[in-house]
């Protein structure tokens, strides 16, 4: 049977076989197409996974730390300055392993530079677990907060060089995910254990945290180098390979591989005669040092206002609202542990749908008014059945607010504003300020607490908070959906940098009058 068409050109006849084997060739192509689109998923996100394994070993120290120090001060006999010194001390220390990591992630790439993350932070654990005095146990916290310097600002870098723009915010959430579970995990562990004789109870909870080893020395045969990292090196066809298996569109493929190149300075011989990166950090233009403000901004914004009191010390907080049995503290805990887990996983969700923005203003405010609420009920609940409520929705609420917002998105925020010379250095820098604030904070709450009460340092942390809304509001523009270079170009310009979101034609005329 044949069907005739008009045309211009006159009739013409096509056999209705043909037609059929036509549809079947596109039904076909449809079809692969869709199967690749679900691989590519499957394979990125499977990347993000395993690079955030790393962030399950910081969450679970966190969280761990929080009950076993008081089994530690029991068995140890330690001071409350020897307290403070040793939950601090973590994040102190961090901020070498942050500094060096940047540095041996341009050297040895970021998929190594994880592997020794991981290395480091087991030897740390591993002595902790064995440590039979104070100054033991202080070695392994060292080697446990070099390690984790190096985990935190290479896991989002990776992430966010290796997922495409539309899902990058999501999946460079994922090692704060990680975090959050491993918290999760070490508030399980304080809860299961806190039985066993005080003597051993706190090394098995320490030493549980050794265990996703295992699985990171697996992720190391299956994750790729970041392809960006890759054309640094010139290893052009590596990184098109990588990027084949990221991008389910070939032409795509090679547009953004120019871009990387453009971005990392092959296309322009003059380009290789720019200025260290360190000079350059040190001494910014002014489009880079608006990136700096935003990027370490956010990363000490998110620990001054406190999170890590209520992760750290929410055992005390809860004691100070009246909660006295041991075992009831530590099930307290879990159900903050649970919270922030739960939150993190809607704050997934909604990134790259919501936007970054939007999500900070609900997290910074939601925490200004939690924050504010604790240091109320602390202040003048204390002892009561409704102080003790309120004392535990008040913290919940607190950490629910950090995960959905400021938690996830300080890390999106700073992998992804920098361009690639500066990428994993300045991200360095961030998770520095991060890290000092994490242990400054840490180390002189309970001093702190001494002086102006519990109350009125939750009172200082909701005011700190509510600043966090006004930087969020001058300085943290809006990156969804954008690719890495169109961010680089939106920092170029001061009015667009300052708190509005730009469109991507407005970031294609950036780039044209470069």
């Amino acid at each position: 049977m044949e069907f005739q068409e008009n045309g211009k050109g006159g009739n013409k006849y096509r056999r209705m076989d043909e037609l059929i084997e036509e549809d079947n060739d596109l039904s076909n192509g449809d079809f692969n197409q869709r199967e690749r689109t679900d691989n590519t998923k499957r394979y990125v996100i499977a990347c993000a996974i395993f690079a955030s394994l790393n962030s399950v070993l910081l969450g679970y120290d966190v969280g761990v730390m929080s009950g076993a120090i008081i089994f530690i001060q029991e068995d140890l006999k330690i001071t409350e300055v020897q307290e403070e010194v040793l939950v601090g001390i973590l994040s102190i220390i961090s901020l070498l392993g942050s500094l060096i990591g940047g540095k041996t992630s341009d050297a040895i790439g970021r998929k190594w530079t994880m592997a020794f993350a991981a290395i480091v932070f087991q030897t740390g654990a591993a002595i902790m677990a064995l440590a039979p005095s104070f100054k033991v146990l202080m070695l392994g916290r060292l080697f446990a907060g070099v390690g984790i310097g190096f985990g935190v600002m290479i896991a989002p870098v990776y992430i966010c060089e290796i997922a495409p723009a539309v899902a990058r915010g999501s999946l460079t959430s994922f090692p704060e995910i990680f975090i959050n579970l491993g918290i999760l995990l070490g508030y399980v562990s304080n809860y299961v254990f806190s039985g066993l004789p005080v003597h051993i109870n706190w090394r098995v909870m320490i030493a549980v945290g050794i265990l996703p080893s295992a699985f990171i020395g697996c992720a190391l045969f299956f994750i790729p180098e970041s392809p960006r990292w890759l054309v640094m090196k010139h290893r052009i066809d590596d990184a098109r390979l990588v990027l084949l298996k990221t991008i389910e569109n070939e032409r795509e493929v090679e547009e953004r591989l120019a871009e990387i190149q453009k971005a990392a300075g092959h296309g322009n011989a003059e380009q290789y005669e720019e200025k260290a990166v360190w000079r350059e950090l040190l001494h910014p233009s002014p489009g880079v040092l608006r990136m700096l403000i935003t990027g370490c901004g956010i990363q000490c914004f998110q620990q001054i206002t406190g999170i890590d009191t209520t992760v750290y010390y929410s055992p005390i907080i809860f004691q100070t609202a009246g909660i006295s049995d041991k075992t009831r503290l530590l099930a307290a805990t879990v159900a903050v542990g649970f919270t922030k887990t739960t939150f993190i996983l809607a704050a997934i969700i909604l990134i790259d749908k919501i936007g970054r923005k939007p999500l900070l203003y609900v997290s910074t405010i939601g925490m200004t008014i939690c924050l504010f609420t604790l240091g109320l009920t602390l202040t003048f609940l204390e002892n009561s059945k409704f102080g003790i409520a309120m004392a535990i929705v008040t913290v919940c609420g607190n950490v629910a607010f950090f995960s959905v917002g400021i938690g996830p998105i300080c890390w999106v925020m700073t992998s992804e504003i920098f361009p690639l010379r500066l990428r994993a250095q300045a991200s360095a820098i961030g998770s520095v300020g991060n890290r000092v604030s994490s242990g400054v904070v840490a180390m002189t709450f309970l001093s702190i607490s001494e002086t102006i009460t519990m109350g009125g340092t939750f009172f200082s942390f909701s005011a700190i908070s509510a600043l966090a809304v006004a930087f969020v509001y001058k300085c943290v523009p809006e990156t969804k959906g954008k690719t890495l270079e169109e961010i680089e170009m939106l920092f170029q310009n001061e009015e667009h940098w300052r708190g509005n979101a730009v469109e991507l034609d407005d970031v294609e005329h950036l780039v044209q009058n470069q």
